[in-house]
């Protein structure tokens, strides 16, 4: 079993930088994908981005490519977003999987961390 603690959501006006954390506990392996996703109100959850702790590779969505990155260390993974828009308001979620690679749905599910981001 994983538990998975985020932190670091807010409020931003659109153009700033947030930085969120998650906290990984329990059986941690390097066989492992972890990442971000978000649900904004009236929408599907969807992939934000992932990585892979064993070979490090990273996935990201086509919005958040070049704005966002994610990292890694130890137990932990980040996810610093840049260049914060209003459409990147929603509820981000930390998502974990024991798995060879991310391409697979995650497991485990943090509590989620509000982001919003005003005009």
């Amino acid at each position: 079993q994983v538990q998975l603690v985020e932190s670091g959501g807010g409020s931003v006006q659109a153009g700033g930088s947030l930085r969120l954390s998650c906290s990984a506990f329990g059986y941690i392996t390097s066989s492992m994908c972890m990442g971000w996703f978000r649900q904004a109100p009236g929408k599907e959850r969807e992939k934000v981005a992932r990585i892979h702790r064993g070979s490090g590779n990273t996935d990201y969505a086509d919005s958040v490519k070049g704005r966002f990155t994610i990292s890694q260390d130890n137990a932990k993974v980040f996810l610093q977003m840049n260049s914060l828009k209003p459409e990147d308001t929603a509820m981000y979620y930390c998502a974990a999987t024991y798995a060879r690679n991310c391409e697979v749905a995650p497991r485990f599910w943090g509590q989620g961390t509000q982001v919003t981001v005003s005009s």
